[in-house]
């Protein structure tokens, strides 16, 4: 998955814009008139803006200042009813379709800021927020001169520039007014002990970036800014710890909101009632290939879980883990070409290990994406994360050699590096790559990923791989049950150690990404490659012997980031139909 864990830590690494390559004519226009809506967002979340690539906004801080929600709801209006008028006017198609994508994209946001401020008591983690700013310039991917802007943003945030106010004391005016406000719903408890909990590791990361990146003159602003947050956690423990809810379950209205934004059109309940029946299916599939490799291995025990914990105890030791990663995606390279499953890159994909800092953000493998914006070669990268901070239990699910085929396959090749890549290469409007951007679109084809790459595994590895495609449909039963309140998280942390045979940490950051790091998000998965599957199945129907597994997984690829929707219309209008008169 692409940096997940806490959703806004995920849209700020996945929100991207194309490259400002050569183009068509419509993309270049329809590129003109997405900049505005550009601009908006980084005027309000610079750090958001900087991740995409968008260097302009380097040294700018987040927009903390009084009335930011009226100002930039104001904004969000009259950029929707702009953007109305151009797509009355516009006779392009591929135009008119990138202004319905910035035009949904306004309507949500509308939507979504609403419904926040009519029921949430929004609190800041201003240790996360500035971590992840400073994160997206000292990325050692960045060249040396954006690197320097982050000294620019940690003055910033500190309040040490002339005419600035720490960001620290703006977040605590701005909460102070949300307290005063009665009727709101508290953040989850578990949330705010959370972020304080992993706040002196944000902190502790930041002065690895600087002295990673080889820069002076920043500890000075540094040391101001830990006493700042420091301050901040302690009225944060004091103000806002007191009015946190101790229920998980968000309002519904929420919660359906939460589930638009991901790209899930289906309600809640029907969402349970259909991945209840895969979860059921797909049991029972892994269970045959359980008593597959308990014979070849004489194992005990036939039953997928025994299996699968037996299969966990072949660990690669950490030293080893990255050249065994890359080992395993050069052989899963070798089948793709072999088979014509996908068009691949000559170039190697980039795999690395995760920091303190950033398994703190997203404990799970994450790709981190490339900047789009001004990019000059630099690509994306498979990160793994060797624990959970938050717990003292052992990760082993993701260091033991029959995960490498499925997660490889997920991260890198053929799914979200791959991905990323091709919007790098082949360039992409900033409406497809950003603005239509959401969790559906972007994990389905990691999972179909995997389900291509399954038949050519071996029997090992097929069974975790489909303990994985098991894990997004308990995702999509156990993410709408806690938040409509029919399972506490703790019961959804046993059932995924139980039934999907996930570690206490990772079972932990499961349940943590259903409460509260992003609600909802986690049943995209299985959402989304449940269309895109069905999208490839009507493709060959309709196509027959004319059908060809590696021009459909191209033409998916090269559309770039389209929700399910768009995605069919393409496929059913560019890629069927002149097959079938061939």
């Amino acid at each position: 998955m692409p940096s997940t864990g806490r959703l806004a830590t995920l849209t700020a690494l996945l929100l991207c814009s194309a490259l400002a390559t050569a183009a068509p004519a419509w993309v270049a226009k329809s590129d003109a008139l997405a900049q505005p809506v550009l601009q908006d967002a980084g005027r309000y979340l610079p750090e958001n803006a900087s991740s995409l690539g968008s260097e302009e906004f380097d040294a700018d801080v987040a927009d903390f200042k009084p009335r930011n929600y009226e100002r930039e709801l104001a904004d969000a209006q009259k950029r929707l009813a702009s953007l109305r008028q151009l797509r009355t006017a516009e006779t392009d198609p591929k135009v008119r379709q990138d202004l319905d994508i910035l035009i949904d994209s306004r309507t949500k946001k509308i939507a979504t800021m609403k419904l926040e401020r009519q029921y949430l008591l929004t609190h800041v983690n201003v240790a996360e927020l500035m971590y992840g700013g400073l994160q997206a310039l000292l990325d050692p991917r960045n060249k040396p001169e954006r690197q320097k802007a982050a000294l620019v943003r940690l003055k910033r945030y500190a309040g040490s520039e002339q005419g600035y106010t720490p960001l620290a004391t703006l977040a605590r005016q701005r909460g102070e007014e949300q307290l005063a406000r009665k009727g709101l719903i508290g953040p989850y408890v578990a949330e705010i002990e959370d972020g304080l909990n992993n706040n002196p590791t944000y902190l502790d990361g930041i002065a690895e970036l600087f002295k990673a990146a080889k820069l002076t003159g920043w500890e000075a602003d540094f040391a101001t800014l830990k006493q700042q947050v420091k301050a901040y956690d302690d009225w944060t423990r004091a103000s806002v710890l007191p009015r946190a809810r101790k229920e998980v379950r968000l309002p519904a209205a929420l919660y359906a909101d939460r589930l638009v934004n991901v790209g899930v059109d289906i309600a809640p309940e029907q969402m349970i009632e259909r991945a209840s029946f895969d979860f059921q299916e797909l049991r029972d599939q892994m269970q045959v290939v359980a008593a597959t490799v308990a014979a070849q291995r004489k194992l005990p025990s036939a039953d997928y879980r025994d299996v699968i914990r037996e299969l966990k105890k072949t660990s690669i030791p950490a030293d080893q883990l990255l050249p065994y990663y890359r080992k395993r995606v050069q052989e899963i390279e070798e089948i793709i070409r072999k088979h014509d499953i996908v068009a691949l890159p000559e170039r190697a994909p980039n795999i690395r290990t995760a920091t303190n800092a950033e398994a703190a953000a997203t404990p799970a493998p994450f790709m981190s994406p490339p900047r789009l914006i001004g990019n000059t070669g630099e690509y994306g990268e498979f990160v793994i994360p060797l624990s959970n901070p938050k717990s003292k239990g052992k990760m082993d699910d993701f260091d033991y050699e029959a995960m490498a085929w499925t997660l490889s396959a997920h991260e890198a090749r053929p799914g979200h590096e791959l991905q990323f890549a091709s919007m790098v290469e082949q360039g992409m409007s900033i409406a497809r790559a950003n603005f239509a951007f959401n969790s559906t679109n972007v994990e389905g084809w990691g999972l179909y990923s995997e389900a291509l790459m399954l038949p050519h595994m071996p029997p090992e590895s097929q069974l975790v791989s489909l303990q994985m495609r098991l894990l997004r449909m308990a995702r999509a039963m156990l993410d709408p049950a806690v938040n409509l309140g029919r399972m506490t998280p703790e019961q959804a942390k046993a059932f995924l150690m139980r039934e999907v045979v996930l570690s206490e940490p990772f079972a932990q950051s499961e349940v943590d990404r259903y409460s509260y790091r992003s609600p909802g998000q986690a049943t995209s998965y299985y959402y989304g490659y449940v269309k895109l599957r069905a999208l490839r199945t009507l493709a060959e129907i309709e196509l027959g012997d004319k059908f060809r597994q590696k021009e459909f997984n191209d033409f998916v690829i090269a559309q770039g980031i389209l929700p399910p929707d768009l995605l069919k219309a393409a496929v059913m209008q560019d890629f069927i139909a002149p097959r079938k008169t061939r």
